[in-house]
């Protein structure tokens, strides 16, 4: 008797539906964060691309002020200066599971919980970089109460974007986990947890502030950085120059975060899955970056 029609069958369960479903997720979960941050459209660059952040200074000082009546009113010369901290690198990885683990444990487990591991390993790394280039932001706060250096944080960006003449149309803010609970005590408020990080929603004026365990940001510490001045670069996997050495990675739609293959490799019998990704979270603007603190003798 022939089959019937529509049975999905084991010959449709290959690794490159596996691959499909990971990049997928990898690139949802970064459109939902994306979204948070309110960062636009992520910005391809080609292989090699210089990483360049840029500070805004006067030059020569500044000119006016007491000016006669009917005299020329003299410019300030300002000076934007580039500052380049590296290309944007493809980075490789990959992990192995044995025929043993799948034997013992079953695929469920060794295989789609190690996925989700380590699609939230790759996501975190992405992350981690970025919480650390946040904290050379140049905007120096200090302040006597949390709440005080959230809120001067947000103001001196606004003060430094409008002196640039550049619109800002919401910001965003980081803070220790700790700092916001013992600030928020017993009072309401909808905490939301995404992919493992935790973030308040239109909070004293910020569109969002995530809200990071000491590992990613010390305590009496506050970051805050318009949305404007946030932005994600990324070198597509795709490229057809990588494909040139036979290395066809499956991307998913016109943003291509992420590049994967899954293969088998019977001289050791496991399932290996290899991911390359070139993607950084930046700031255009280092003086834009305010990075407060909260004094030791007035922190509560």
């Amino acid at each position: 008797m022939a089959a019937k029609t529509n049975v999905t069958t084991s010959a449709q369960f290959t690794t490159s539906a596996r691959e499909v479903d990971f990049v997928s997720r990898f690139a949802d979960n970064w459109d939902a964060l994306r979204n948070i941050m309110g960062i636009m459209r992520p910005i391809r660059k080609a292989p090699g691309t210089k990483l360049v952040s840029y500070k805004a200074s006067v030059d020569g000082g500044l000119k006016g002020g007491a000016v006669a009546e009917g005299d020329e009113i003299p410019f300030t010369k300002m000076k934007v200066e580039p500052v380049a901290y590296g290309d944007i690198d493809i980075s490789k990885y990959a992990k192995s599971v044995t025929i043993e683990s799948v034997a013992k444990y079953g695929a469920d487990v060794a295989v789609e919980k190690t996925d989700e591991a380590f699609l939230v390993a790759l996501q975190n790394k992405v992350l981690t970089d970025f919480y650390t280039f946040l904290g050379t932001g140049t905007l120096k706060v200090t302040e006597k109460t949390w709440q005080r250096a959230l809120a001067m944080a947000k103001g001196k960006v606004l003060d430094k974007f409008a002196g640039l003449d550049k619109d800002v149309t919401e910001v965003v803010g980081f803070a220790n986990i700790i700092d916001a609970y013992d600030y928020l005590g017993d009072k309401e408020i909808t905490v939301q947890t995404m992919f493992g990080i935790n973030y308040v929603e239109n909070f004293m004026g910020y569109r969002t502030l995530f809200l990071l365990p000491e590992k990613y940001i010390a305590s009496k510490k506050v970051i805050a950085l318009p949305v404007e001045n946030i932005d994600l670069y990324y070198v597509d996997p795709s490229d057809s120059d990588f494909a040139k050495l036979g290395l066809n990675y499956t991307v998913k739609g016109e943003t291509n975060l992420i590049g994967v293959h899954v293969d088998g490799d019977y001289s050791r019998a496991t399932g290996d899955m290899y991911a390359i990704m070139g993607m950084k979270l930046w700031a255009e603007y280092l003086d834009g970056i305010a990075v407060a603190t909260v004094s030791v003798a007035g922190a509560g």
